[in-house]
């Protein structure tokens, strides 16, 4: 089963008429781990904005877990959203609530009832931080600080996790810590798209890679390994 197919997907600016997108063509299988790699401006952030459906294309058809988001009602968008993981560079934690607290707000802002507190706990668990559920993001580290945004993407049971450069600023040991654990949680049977320019990750653990140039793909490499 497809969980995203980018069918000839074109989006262009209207202003700059630049193409941000041309003519893109893939689909992304339930239960793959898939890197999107180019440079700064090769059109990685338009993808995933395309399917959080934050835009829609000017041509083609984007469509996540068999839907075409062009059609979705807006009223139907919260619930898109909330199957879709996210986590991005800057990790984005609200710095008043406790790393225990920024997850039960994302299972309360998603509609999620019962004990949240017990499912905000077994997911700090998965990620290694149950010790830190009572810390605030700035009582933590870089990277502790991902790994907390990364539960709270996972604290709602998403099948599909986006993530926009979530080792961008950290350093190659704490950034392999991060791979190692989106590694573990596609194990589990999530499907993830991780958007990266890192070299040394895309070549340390090989999975298939997407090569944007110029918002075209140039390559789509079952094997991985980074080239541009």
């Amino acid at each position: 089963m497809a969980v995203v197919r980018f069918e000839r997907v074109t989006k262009t600016f209207p202003r700059t008429h630049v193409h941000a997108l041309k003519d893109v063509d893939f689909e992304v299988r339930k239960g793959e781990f898939v890197y999107v790699t180019g440079h700064s401006g090769a059109g990685k952030s338009t993808l995933l904005s395309l399917m959080l459906r934050k835009m829609t294309p000017t041509e083609g058809r984007v469509s996540v877990s068999g839907q075409d988001l062009a059609r979705l009602p807006e009223r139907r968008l919260p619930l898109l959203r909330r199957a879709i993981g996210m986590v991005f560079q800057d990790h984005a934690l609200l710095p008043t609530l406790s790393a225990e607290e920024n997850l039960v707000f994302a299972l309360r802002a998603s509609g999620t009832r019962g004990n949240l507190e017990q499912r905000a706990l077994q997911v700090l668990r998965q990620v290694g931080l149950a010790h830190k559920r009572k810390a605030y993001p700035i009582e933590l580290s870089m990277g502790e600080q991902q790994r907390i945004s990364i539960a709270r993407a996972l604290v709602t049971n998403p099948p599909l996790l986006l993530c926009d450069e979530p080792t961008g600023n950290l350093d190659p040991d704490t950034s392999w810590e991060i791979l190692e654990l989106l590694h573990d949680v596609n194990i589990r049977g999530t499907t993830i798209l991780v958007a990266t320019h890192s070299r040394d990750l895309v070549d340390r653990l090989r999975r298939r890679t997407l090569v944007l140039r110029g918002g075209e793909l140039v390559r789509d490499d079952p094997q991985g390994g980074f080239a541009l």
